[in-house]
């Protein structure tokens, strides 16, 4: 290994870097697997080796210092390749997601002056249809998933399995200033262009460190550590799949990734490969707890962090009759995302199970250098009583320090020296943060407000619902009223009328669980809910579907 020399006495400046990461399980772990649905395993050594040659490949290819290389794939080994090695040679890397629009991806590609794109062929049919527009990509490269070459009609310049087989597998990989940038990718709003969140070197270190910690040292539910076998069902492209890949891989923990979401493979990987450990947003749970396929089936070993949405307290109680550990993650593009986890504290672990899920399903406690408060409209906080309500505001060493070329949003961002989340909510006594709603998605009825995750959450518990969403609908009289849309479950459809569930709630209310004038008047019985390309409640659609009527 190359290096500058030292004078005499000088000491070396470790930097918080992401190819450090790696040091530890080739140590640890080097023979421990890596697998890629039921086509490819290998182990920690040739996932370092093919790090190493990707690397090379690319630096053959011209990618230089600083550039951006943009990465479209499914959840997989190779993307895991690029998780390490495009930052680690100095590149950035994008995360591509490719369930946006195609003129998304287009704003997308080019604000982040992508120089050399990675896409799977199943997505080529997207690149063919903007590649005339892309203004700065020189190099595409190619994953083929059965070794083939596509037939398409735009040209490429390698294959990704023949480029990496005809690469060194030693790349000299140098100490950057920690303050590198490494990844970016773009979130979407209600309105305007997609905006770009960056993260350093640095800030994926300590994410990193702190998930493990948060996640592993402490006496609590659902503890993910190097015995483990982790499988991501959140998609690679957003937000480094919640850092946890970075995790396994400093644990050295097994890992598998299941590519395209199917039920069927999903459940086969997790028996198969004795998953213990993975995350994903509720629609995705919801769909495996309802799969056939999971009766019978053996799911006492596996642990599931949820977010993205609120964890309901039906979907939790579904889960957990499967024998599923499963609590709350919560945390937002900007912020690397992890910020707390709904874990319970050690005296409550005799605790009865209704009070535990209360606990499971919040949006839970900072995870080590975290903080939270509350605040109300001038950026004071709010005491921490569980009932005082206010803007969502945060601190850590990894949120990113601004959007990609956006001052003015930045401004928006980052305020009195906290970043504002748009999220309403409230902290308990323990520390304990529950959010419970968007600020744009509040239901201001009367003068008052209507949380719709508070709705979601109590419609979940009647037994014939299998998924819903609350928005706020103009009313005259009231300014908003809440609708509530509900898909009910297969046994259940035709059976259940808008009154049944009017009362279910209204029983709620009286019980003190819901104000009153929170009770909907009015409930529509849908086959799907609107999700975002991330598998969110696509609010702004609800609402554009049912304003007026």
């Amino acid at each position: 290994m190359t290096q500058a020399p030292y004078a005499p006495g000088e000491h070396y400046e470790y930097p918080l870097i992401i190819k450090k990461l790696l040091n530890t399980p080739l140590i640890y772990s080097p023979d421990q697997e890596i697998v890629y649905r039921d086509r490819q395993r290998y182990t920690y050594r040739e996932l370092n080796a093919r790090i190493h040659r990707l690397a090379n490949a690319l630096d053959k290819m011209g990618v230089k210092f600083g550039e951006t290389v943009a990465v479209f794939d499914y959840d997989s080994n190779r993307f895991l390749e690029c998780f390490f090695a495009i930052p680690m040679m100095g590149a950035v890397m994008q995360m591509v997601n490719w369930r946006l629009s195609a003129d998304q991806i287009l704003y997308t590609l080019n604000h982040a002056e992508a120089k050399t794109i990675i896409i799977n062929a199943d997505f080529m049919p997207i690149l063919e249809g903007i590649r005339g527009k892309l203004a700065d990509v020189a190099n595409v490269i190619v994953i083929s998933e059965d070794g083939s070459r596509p037939t398409t009609k735009t040209a490429f310049d390698a294959m990704y399995e023949e480029m990496l087989a005809d690469a060194d597998p030693a790349y000299d990989f140098p100490d950057l200033d920690e303050n590198t940038k490494a990844t970016t990718f773009y979130t979407t709003g209600t309105t305007g262009d997609p905006k770009g969140v960056h993260f350093t070197h640095r800030q994926l270190v300590l994410h990193t460190f702190s998930v493990a910690l948060a996640v592993g040292g402490y006496d609590t539910i659902g503890r993910f550590r190097s015995d483990d076998v982790y499988m991501p069902i959140t998609p690679m492209f957003h937000v480094h799949a919640w850092g946890i890949p970075y995790v396994a891989t400093l644990l050295g923990a097994k890992q598998v990734y299941p590519g395209k979401y199917e039920p069927e493979m999903l459940l086969k990987l997790i028996i198969g490969e004795k998953v213990t450990f993975s995350h994903c947003v509720p629609t995705i749970l919801q769909m495996l707890v309802n799969s056939p396929a999971v009766k019978g089936i053996d799911l006492s070993r596996w642990k599931v962090i949820i977010g993205g949405s609120k964890l309901s307290k039906g979907l939790a109680k579904a889960t957990q009759d499967l024998g599923v550990t499963v609590y709350t993650g919560y945390g937002m593009s900007e912020t690397c995302p992890v910020m707390s986890l709904g874990t319970p504290k050690s005296h409550m672990a005799d605790w009865d199970e209704d009070r535990l899920l209360d606990v499971v399903c919040k949006t839970g406690l900072p995870i080590p250098l975290a903080e939270f408060e509350v605040v109300d409209a001038d950026d004071n906080p709010l005491p921490h009583d569980a009932v005082s309500t206010g803007e969502v505001v945060m601190r850590s060493p990894w949120l990113t320090m601004s959007y990609f070329k956006a001052p003015e949003k930045s401004a928006e961002l980052w305020r009195n020296g906290w970043l504002h989340s748009g999220d309403v909510g409230h902290i308990d006594e323990e520390g304990y943060l529950q959010v419970t709603d968007r600020i744009k998605d509040v239901i201001k009825s009367g003068g008052e407000w209507v949380s719709s995750l508070d709705l979601e959450n109590l419609m979940s518990q009647h037994e014939a619902v299998l998924e819903s969403a609350a928005i706020g609908i103009p009313d005259e009289k009231w300014g908003e009223r809440p609708l509530m849309l509900v898909v009910l479950k297969d046994g259940f459809r035709n059976q259940i009328a808008e009154a049944d569930l009017k009362a279910f709630m209204k029983t709620a209310a009286e019980a003190g669980k819901l104000p009153k004038y929170g009770v909907p008047d009015r409930y529509e019985f849908v086959d799907e809910i609107p999700k975002t390309s991330v598998g969110k409640l696509d609010k702004k659609v609800m609402r554009r579907m049912y304003e007026g009527r």
